[in-house]
Formats: structure tokens, C-alpha cells, sequence
């Protein structure tokens, strides 16, 4: 299928019933999957009592106790070192088998959730509690868990397996065998390695580099067969991060069209889903996913898919409208539903232990840079009441409407017609893009007067997609 608009073409994949029904069987053989995981025996430590490779290996994958003590985390990090270590620097490639992606995906998975939920235990205690035990056993050890070790052993993966390299070929059409390598011929390297570049969005969006994140899926496709769409949890976890990444960019058009993709295949697999371990946490991030829906078509007014629709409507009500509408009384919202749907941040630096009152918690410093974001547009909505009922108006007359100076609406005029183009992304790189009119609105200002004319064409272009989404599925 495709859609020409002017110059632009947007080209969609025409996925074959073939290839949904190899993803379901995929699907069904993960929950088979994580069944025979359940039944390993889930020790203290990835590493304890662990006297082969291979029951390291399989321990890596393995959730760490919720509460687990620090000690217990201190040990866990040196295991994944030491198992990082043998499959790394061993002399030529570790010959290991491996079960197959989904374990590939849980160890990355399990590796960067304790990097990060050590990284947030260890802020909060320097903030509450830094004069204690703990602290200072966390003030001894500034490199345990340390961000540089993390982003080290992701790249060092994506490296060794020269994933990126064989992804690029496979794009251009060539024979990715002639850039394998010794390494990436092997399961072990090429499915860590693949799994790294997803952990790799998820760490630097972690530490509020959107941009760096979306650069990091340069060579990964967005589509069903890409291998992280095999695996449930990599496939929600790619378009969340992706999503929220380009909400962050104030690219809404793109976010919205992220997350609504997920969105409408989690309604059609939602039968696979319920025997899986990941089930409950997959639901949890699908109902963080429709928050962040709700704010980027607060901010984007978008005609979004009928399952979409219906359940942002049961879910949130009055309060979509409130968001849609504006205004002062809309600020608590947004940052409600922000706070409830964006990840858990964390910061690149050990805290200081010495000044507690130094250490922000990063959610409330990304929430503060969201919320100026909020204020700036809070208006919108109102304006564009006014300017729809006009195809000239005269600045002075809308300023007295809305009780503001002249020239206060004039600057503000002008910053959001910057705003309102957006690079949309079709093709390539997620961070490029074709510069469009985001708004159903387009204005000029001349002198005393405001010329206003629709920008339909853009609109086009993103309703288009939105209704023929659920026929690529």
C-alpha cells in the first residue's frame, strides 16, 4: 500500500497471514518458554551455588528477588561480570548453546532492570538516609553497578557479534554472512548482541538522551519481522521506549503512531499473552502506553484507531476531554499521567552522600522538563476555538479575548508555529524525517493581523495511516 501526498510517499508493509502466524506460534512456544523457566530454582544470587557456565547462563536470565539485600545485589553484579567476562574476552568465540532468543532477551532484560533499580535504591537512600549502613557500604562502592560498566558491556556485545554490520546488509539487500565474523556466527554472540541494541534504547532513554536512543535502532527495522517482534516483553519494550523517545523530541505525530501500533496488536494477541509470565507486566505497560496516548493527542489532535479510541474513552473519560480542552485546570493531569506512565529515570553519576539536598530524583527533573513543555501549549486548544471561526483577525482583538498583551500573544504565536512542524518520520533512521505541519491550523502573522488558513495536507497524511493501521494486521 501506499499513499503519495505532494512529494511525500509513505509506504506501508504488507505482512502476510504467513508470517502472523508464524509470530503467534512464536508466542506460543515463548509461554511454553518461560514455563520451564518457572521451574528453575530461583537462587539469592545469579551466581550462587552456580559451578558451570551453563548454570550461569541460565541463572542470568533469572529474576533477582524483590527483596533481595544489598549484599545480594553487590554479588549479583559481580556475577554478571564474570559471565559478561568469559563470553567477551575468552581467546575466539565462547562455543555455548543457548535455549534460543527468548532466554537472549532475558538475560539483557534482567541485566539492565537491576542496573536500574539499583541506580534509583541508591539515589533514594543518599536523599533519605545517607548517614546509615547502607550508604555508606553504597559510599565504598561507587563502580558497583556503575553506568559506565553497563553501557560498556551493551556495546561491547553489539561489538563483538558486529550485529550491526550484518542489520545493515540485511537492509541493503547483501549477504550478511560477508560481514559476520568469527563471533557473529555464533547464536550465543549474535542473539546478545541483537537484544543489546533494544537494551541499549532502554538505557539511554533511562538517562534522558532521547536522541541517542532512537539512533541506536539505525539498523534494526520497525516492523513484525524484526526478531525483537518474536519475543512479547522486547516487542512492547522497543515500541514504548521508541514512543516515549519521540514524545520527549515533540514529535507527537510519531509517538502516536508508535505506540498506536502496539497498542492495536496487543488487542489482537491478547489470547497469546495470558500464559505468560510477562503477562502482568506487559498490562502494566500497556495501560502506561495509553497515558502517553492520551497526552500526545492532547497536544496533536489525531483520529486514532476504534479499538484505541473506545478504550481511552473507559479508561479516562471527562479527564481525555479535560486534557483535549486545556488550560489551567489540565496541569495536575498531565503530570499525573506522566508521572504513572513514563520510566523510571535514573542518573549517570553515583549520588552524593555528603549533600543530600543535591540529589534530584531524575523522574522529578524529566517531569519538570515535560511540564514546561505543557505550559507553553496549555492554550492551544483555546486559540485555535478562536482562530477557526476566522480567516482573518486582527491581534489586538484576540489578545483582548484572551486577557494577554499584544505582544505577549504575538511571541507566543510565533513559538508555536515553530512547534507545530514536526519531523515525521516514514523511512530510515527513526530520527529522520520529512518536516510537516503537525496542526489542522496554519496562521501568519502580518503586522496588526492573523491570516489564517487549514494545513489539511499534513493531516492527510497521519489519519491515513491511522485508519488503514489495523488492515496491515
Amino acid at each position: 500500500m501506499a499513499f503519495v501526498n505532494g512529494n511525500q510517499s509513505l509506504q506501508l508493509n504488507d505482512e502476510s497471514d504467513v508470517e502472523e502466524e508464524a509470530l503467534v506460534n512464536d508466542y506460543k512456544e515463548q509461554v511454553n518458554f518461560d514455563d520451564a523457566q518457572s521451574d528453575i530454582e530461583q537462587a539469592s544470587s545469579i551466581g550462587a551455588g552456580a559451578t558451570d557456565i551453563q548454570a550461569q547462563l541460565a541463572a542470568a536470565a533469572t529474576p533477582l528477588e524483590y527483596q533481595a539485600t544489598l549484599e545480594t545485589k553487590f554479588a549479583s553484579y559481580d556475577n554478571y561480570c564474570s559471565l559478561f567476562h568469559y563470553i567477551l574476552n575468552s581467546e575466539g568465540p565462547v562455543d555455548l548453546e543457548v535455549p534460543n532468543y527468548f532466554w537472549a532477551w532475558d538475560v539483557i532484560d534482567e541485566f539492565i532492570y537491576q542496573f536500574e533499580s539499583f541506580c534509583r535504591y541508591r539515589n533514594r537512600v543518599a536523599r533519605t538516609a545517607p548517614h546509615e549502613d547502607e550508604a555508606q557500604l553504597l559510599r565504598e562502592n561507587p563502580n558497583t553497578w556503575g553506568c559506565y560498566s553497563v553501557l560498556n558491556v551493551l556495546y561491547s556485545l553489539i561489538q563483538r557479534s558486529q550485529i550491526n554490520e550484518q542489520l545493515a546488509a540485511q537492509k541493503r539487500g547483501e549477504d550478511a554472512m560477508a560481514v559476520v565474523g568469527d563471533y557473529g556466527t555464533r547464536p550465543l554472540y549474535r542473539m546478545l548482541g541483537y537484544f543489546s541494541i533494544i537494551g541499549l534504547l532502554r538505557v539511554h532513554c533511562l538517562l534522558g538522551d532521547f536522541s541517542l536512543a532512537l539512533k541506536t535502532l539505525d539498523d534494526i527495522e520497525m516492523n513484525k519481522k524484526a526478531m525483537f517482534a518474536r519475543v512479547m516483553a522486547a516487542h512492547f519494550t522497543t515500541y514504548y521506549y521508541v514512543g516515549f523517545s519521540y514524545m520527549m523530541l515533540r514529535r507527537y505525530a510519531d509517538a502516536i503512531r508508535m505506540f498506536s501500533h502496539i497498542l492495536v496488536y496487543v488487542s489482537r494477541t491478547k489470547n497469546f499473552q495470558k500464559g505468560s509470565n510477562n503477562f502482568d507486566a506487559i498490562a502494566k505497560k500497556n495501560d502506561q502506553m495509553y497515558a502517553l496516548i492520551a497526552i500526545c493527542v492532547s497536544f496533536v489532535p489525531t483520529r486514532l484507531d476504534d479499538t484505541i479510541h473506545t478504550a481511552l474513552r473507559e479508561k479516562y473519560g471527562e479527564g481525555l476531554n479535560r486534557l483535549q480542552r486545556g488550560g489551567p485546570e489540565a496541569l495536575p493531569l498531565f503530570e499525573e499521567l506522566f508521572r504513572s506512565a513514563c520510566p523510571k529515570f535514573i542518573s549517570p553519576t553515583p549520588p552524593d552522600f555528603d549533600n543530600p539536598s543535591s540529589n534530584i530524583d531524575p523522574v522529578d527533573h524529566q517531569t519538570a522538563i515535560f511540564m514546561d513543555e505543557v505550559k507553553n501549549t496549555i492554550y492551544n486548544p483555546t486559540v485555535k476555538s478562536y482562530l477557526k471561526l476566522y480567516s482573518t483577525m486582527d491581534l489586538k482583538k484576540l489578545s483582548s479575548f484572551l486577557e494577554v498583551e499584544p505582544e505577549q500573544l504575538r511571541s507566543w504565536l510565533l513559538v508555536n508555529k515553530q512547534r507545530s512542524r514536526q519531523t515525521r518520520w516514514s523511512e530510515g533512521g527513526l530520527l529522520e524525517g520529512e518536516v510537516v505541519n503537525a496542526s489542522e491550523l496554519d496562521y501568519a502573522v502580518e503586522g496588526e493581523l492573523i491570516h489564517v488558513s487549514e494545513a489539511k495536507q499534513g493531516r492527510r497524511l497521519v489519519d491515513w495511516y491511522l485508519r488503514n493501521l489495523a488492515r496491515a494486521y
